[in-house]
């Protein structure tokens, strides 16, 4: 079983990462972060007008933004509700990494602009410590539609800490690879099922 195994060498199995989440089912909901850390804000704009929203969301709905080939969401169609579990695994460095994270807010704000989008946090056996904030904006004053994504964490591992350059070099490059999955979410049609 994967418990408390961050980094390994050989990908985790499917079956390996399905006992996993139903181990981290019976943890209780995380708190918030610690104060202090690194905090991340990462913005791009997706496009304009309601149809652009419309697409954002959905691609956000379906986890567009993890589907990197390097970085990916277990299990793949994981509803976006609060309680929800996730592994995200990494492959960086010739190391995949397991990480896990349970969402415990909805982002549902209207007026002048509207928010749509979810908070997860790091649970125990995650590589930091911390929450993200997975958002798309609609500024109806400019009709610009915004892919936002707000980080806070802390190394949670000693191998993390040990080469935190790395580790931020790792975060930096999930940010604008993401930006760039939801960019192209929102320009191109979803693929049928």
């Amino acid at each position: 079983m994967l418990c408390g195994v961050v980094f390994r060498l050989a990908r985790p199995s499917a079956v390996e990462l399905r006992r996993w989440l139903a181990a981290l089912e019976s943890l209780p909901a995380p708190g918030p972060p610690e104060p202090g850390g690194v905090v991340d804000r990462n913005r791009i704009v997706l496009g304009r007008g309601a149809e652009a929203f419309r697409r954002a969301r959905e691609a956000l709905g379906r986890w567009e933004m993890f589907r990197l080939g390097w970085v990916e969401v277990h299990p793949p169609g994981a509803p976006i509700l609060v309680g929800t579990t996730v592994v995200v695994l990494a492959h960086a460095f010739a190391l995949w990494s397991a990480n896990p994270c349970r969402i415990v807010a909805l982002v549902e704000e209207g007026g002048p602009i509207e928010r749509a989008g979810f908070v997860y946090r790091t649970l125990p056996g995650h590589a930091v410590q911390g929450e993200e904030r997975f958002a798309v904006a609609w500024d109806h004053g400019d009709d610009a539609v915004a892919y936002e994504v707000v980080a806070q964490s802390r190394p949670a591992h000693p191998l993390v800490r040990a080469a935190l350059p790395l580790a931020r070099l790792v975060q930096r490059r999930f940010a604008r690879d993401s930006q760039r999955a939801m960019a192209r979410a929102v320009l191109e049609p979803a693929a049928a099922p």
